[in-house]
């Protein structure tokens, strides 16, 4: 299925002109335009590239092929329910899935059709169109500058980064595409990279990226709804954790921290700025989400809802003070989690009490903030034996939003494990319900060859069912475990993939 989406993904490029004022992208479809009819003209890259960012909104569909239907979540579902079901933040309803149950229930099934990845290779696809073809746009129209390609080449390279490591930390290893696959000459049997050849080539997109991506498009829409170059130092930063590399981490963070461009977000102002009205101070990059292109929240957090927050997180990741009910953790209690009955805030409520009606449900998808940024640092410096000036960080996350003193664990500055653990559940508070804490886990706990493994078998022995609690502890003691199934369809049509070793 992947060589067959990777062609489908091409005849009919995904075309949307930016025209609004609060979103870069006015999510209007217009007709396609084929490979020999393109590429003339510095208009039609910018359409092009508009259409890879357009593509990153759209909603989950199924593909027909062969007289078989295969349902595909859509790019931002996929990043939510990659980073939220294997996690300790969520708990099941009457209304929740079967597949979606059986990821919780580590009984993942190469049929679960979570694991398609189509989403992600469309965009890709996309990218790598983009890269391959708008070089030659100089050629045809003279007012076409090198400086303007660079930028959109940047761009691609950089999304492509970002969708290359989302699949990285989800599958392992994966096939690594980087030529554009336009014709069915073109169309060809894929097999697998490594992880580190992966990685490799994040590294190099990002590398290469990173001089040319803009600082500013000019507008604060496009400048969070586009990749800046800001966005390419954070997704380095993230990239170089990942790696285990803190000393580039640190760099990278320092670039965006540098550039004094963002700013925390403070007191009440922090729920109705970041995630309802969106585009804030603090966001880095941002999917924007709006009536004509809703965000697909509504069925799994409205009623019935698919999801409830676990009550870990309000009795643990934020906690209450029963003393004193006006003190609260501004990121908890009618933000990520309403507190009466446990509905996920974050994409459900326009304020402390009233819920988004189904049109409604246009909050944006949080990449990168500088929260995360700022995290990140402090994680690498924990990392590289600079304690103290991580919990100087720490303490300016929590500070911006009145975090309770039950969860400041007050590491000593000197124990470099102990410090990257009260940064882990910093990040908890910090990025609930943002598809971000499976990842932050796996990364704590592979690190070192896996030295902290004890993390993520806590996480599952509190997010496993009583009844499975045992058996979910045993399969995840495989390292293989940590990573999901490639989907069924990919093998059937692709006999140059193998199945990753867990699930042969």
């Amino acid at each position: 299925m992947l060589k067959r989406l990777l062609h489908s993904s091409v005849c009919v490029l995904l075309l949307i002109m930016p025209t609004s004022c609060d979103k870069w992208l006015d999510l209007q479809p217009q007709d396609g335009i084929t490979k020999d009819k393109f590429w003339k003209t510095k208009e039609q890259v910018q359409a092009a590239m508009t259409g890879v960012y357009a593509s990153m909104l759209a909603p989950s569909s199924t593909i027909v092929f062969n007289n078989i239907s295969t349902p595909s979540n859509s790019l931002v579902l996929s990043l939510f329910l990659w980073g939220e079901l294997r996690a300790d933040m969520l708990t099941t309803t009457f209304s929740t899935r079967a597949e979606e149950l059986d990821i919780m229930n580590v009984n993942v099934l190469a049929s679960n059709g979570i694991t398609n990845w189509r989403p992600f290779y469309k965009i890709i696809n996309y990218c790598n169109t983009v890269i391959d073809f708008a070089p030659a746009v100089l050629e045809n129209d003279k007012t076409f500058t090198q400086e303007a390609l660079n930028s959109y080449v940047a761009e691609a390279k950089t999304i492509r980064a970002l969708m290359y490591f989302y699949l990285v930390r989800t599958f392992g290893d994966v096939p690594l595409k980087l030529k554009s696959t336009s014709t069915d000459e073109e169309i060809e049997q894929i097999p697998k990279n490594t992880q580190a050849e992966v990685l490799a080539q994040i590294v190099k997109d990002l590398t290469e990226a990173e001089p040319n991506a803009p600082l500013t498009y000019g507008s604060l829409a496009s400048d969070k709804g586009r990749i800046t170059r800001y966005a390419v130092n954070t997704l380095q930063a993230d990239v170089y954790l990942w790696m285990e590399k803190y000393t580039e981490a640190l760099a990278a963070c320092d670039k965006v921290i540098k550039s004094a461009k963002f700013g925390l977000i403070e007191g009440t102002r922090f729920f109705s700025t970041v995630f309802v009205q969106g585009n804030s101070n603090e966001s880095i990059f941002e999917l924007q989400f709006d009536r004509q292109r809703l965000n697909e929240f509504y069925p799994l957090f409205a009623n019935p809802r698919r999801f409830n927050a676990n009550s870990y997180v309000m009795d643990f990741v934020y906690t209450q003070d029963f003393t004193d009910d006006t003190k609260k953790d501004l990121r908890g209690p009618e933000t990520a989690v309403r507190a009466t009955d446990a509905m996920v805030w974050k994409y459900s409520g326009i304020n402390a009490t009233q819920t988004r009606a189904i049109e409604d449900y246009n909050a944006h998808w949080m990449v990168y903030r500088y929260a995360d940024i700022l995290l990140m640092k402090a994680e690498a410096l924990a990392l590289l034996n600079r304690g103290a000036e991580a919990l100087n960080i720490v303490k300016m996350v929590r500070n911006r939003a009145n975090a309770l003193e039950l969860t400041n664990e007050n590491p000593d500055p000197s124990d470099a494990e102990a410090v990257a653990d009260f940064i882990l559940s910093e990040r908890a508070r910090e990025f609930a319900f943002e598809g971000k804490r499976w990842y932050d886990v796996l990364r704590h706990s592979k690190r070192n060859k896996y030295k902290r493994m004890d993390i993520m078998l806590e996480m599952v022995a509190r997010a496993a069912p009583p009844d499975r609690q045992q058996s979910a502890i045993a399969k995840y003691k495989d390292f293989n475990s940590h990573y999901l199934p490639i989907y069924q369809y990919e093998l059937q049509t692709d006999k140059n993939l193998v199945q990753n070793p867990f699930y042969k």
